[in-house]
């Protein structure tokens, strides 16, 4: 049966009256996750918001076009980002987000020099998909445990209309995704938060407050950066981090729209436009940013890859930080909405990690393998927490971590021919 999905690739450009919807639904999935940083933080969103929308541009500026990728809030930066705030304030955690970013921009030019033979040495294909796989895989918990990211299910206040919300939310995303034809097809994400909004002011779940009492324009809390050897010392580790991540995110989204990113436009220029945009977000007040997997879900879904899709919705969040009333409104959508689609959204990346294991036909049968993929889900997925002074290591963190170590190990056992298979 001939599939009515229409594929919109990388460089496709498309009419605005497709390029409108579709962009929002790019805007409203990485929406909650991406506020909720700043909201830990304690720091206005305003600002995130309109460096979320400068970092994608410029992404797309500096990976000429070819890397269809969205940057929202990162939170590998939370644990060491949240102890250098509580001792010493948010602009020294801001002079910390530009030195990490300033030396991941250092490392693209070692990647640029050297190649990117090393990633087959410290993330090869059974720890790569494992650590993909991780992605999502860890914050499924966040989907059905409250808040704004969330549904709230598993909690002491949990009622009927959760659970209903929850589900017509779900299963129209599911429906939409599997069953929805011609344009329809393409936004069954943003068609299920409409659907589930509209369903939660029905039961009258919606506090419109926030929106009335909105001012029409408002500016960014811009801030400028304080810097200290020990919060910088403290943020330092998270280089592995954003970096094993952003290898992943680049790995599964060649995956999804079947071109190879590492090569070309090349893994130098997304590590850097990724750091360059953390650097600069931190100079005037925001947060560190990063690759999206709320939007590699998105476009694993719709099949529409365009960077121009991206773009626009970078200029939406860009507009965003400047009209209180258009943010108050996206900010009044309840957590059983957002944690309607980001329920089946992590499970995509999930997936996708099991698909990069299946594409990239790991042998489970070596011992290798099997070790390497066992050993980081289990310390991904364990509950298992790591604590060096201020640094603490637990989740997709610790799995980064143990991922590179365990990878590097293990292939210097082959070189010293010490592996029985």
């Amino acid at each position: 049966m001939k599939n009515s999905k229409k594929i919109y690739h990388v460089e496709d450009k498309l009419p605005f009256k497709l390029l409108l919807p579709l962009s929002i639904q790019h805007t409203f999935a990485m929406f909650g996750a991406s506020v909720l940083v700043p909201i830990l933080f304690k720091i206005n969103p305003g600002i995130v918001l309109f460096m979320n929308g400068i970092g994608t541009l410029l992404f797309i500026l500096f990976t000429k076009k070819k890397a269809p990728a969205y940057l929202g809030s990162s939170f590998a930066f939370l644990a060491p980002g949240t102890a250098i705030i509580a001792s010493q304030g948010f602009q020294y955690a801001q002079g910390a987000f530009i030195v990490v970013g300033i030396l991941g921009c250092f490392l693209a030019y070692i990647i640029y020099k050297f190649g990117i033979g090393w990633i087959d040495v410290v993330l090869p294909p059974a720890a790569m998909g494992s650590v993909v796989a991780l992605i999502g895989f860890e914050l499924a918990g966040n989907t059905v445990t409250g808040g704004s990211i969330g549904a709230n299910l598993m909690t002491d206040t949990a009622n009927y209309k959760d659970f209903i919300i929850f589900g017509i939310t779900l299963f129209t995303a599911i429906i939409g995704s599997v069953s929805f034809k011609g344009f329809f097809s393409t936004i069954p994400i943003l068609i299920a938060i409409v659907v589930g909004y509209i369903c939660s002011v029905f039961f009258g779940m919606v506090d419109f407050t926030p929106v009335l009492e909105a001012k029409l324009f408002t500016l960014p809390n811009f801030s400028a950066p304080k810097f200290s050897i020990e919060a910088i010392l403290s943020m330092l580790p998270v280089i592995l981090v954003i970096t094993s991540e952003h290898i992943s995110h680049q790995v599964v989204t060649s995956n999804i729209i079947g071109r190879n990113l590492l090569e070309d436009p090349g893994l130098h220029r997304s590590i850097f436009a990724d750091n360059f945009s953390s650097a600069l977000s931190g100079l005037v007040g925001g947060v560190p940013t990063t690759t999206y997997g709320e939007n590699i879900g998105v476009m694993a879904i719709t099949g529409v890859y365009s960077v121009q899709v991206i773009g626009a919705a970078a200029v939406i969040s860009i507009l965003m930080a400047f009209v209180g009333p258009l943010a108050a409104l996206i900010q009044t959508i309840p957590g059983d909405v957002i944690g309607g689609v980001t329920f089946l959204l992590y499970g995509m990346i999930g997936t996708s990690g099991i698909r990069l294991l299946v594409d990239q036909k790991v042998d489970y049968s070596k011992s290798i393998n099997l070790i390497l993929t066992s050993t980081i889900f289990i310390a991904g997925l364990s509950g298992l927490s790591i604590k060096f002074g201020s640094i603490q290591l637990q989740g997709m963190v610790l799995a980064s971590v143990v991922a590179v170590l365990l990878s590097a190990f293990l292939t210097l056992l082959r070189k010293l021919n010490l592996i029985n298979q």
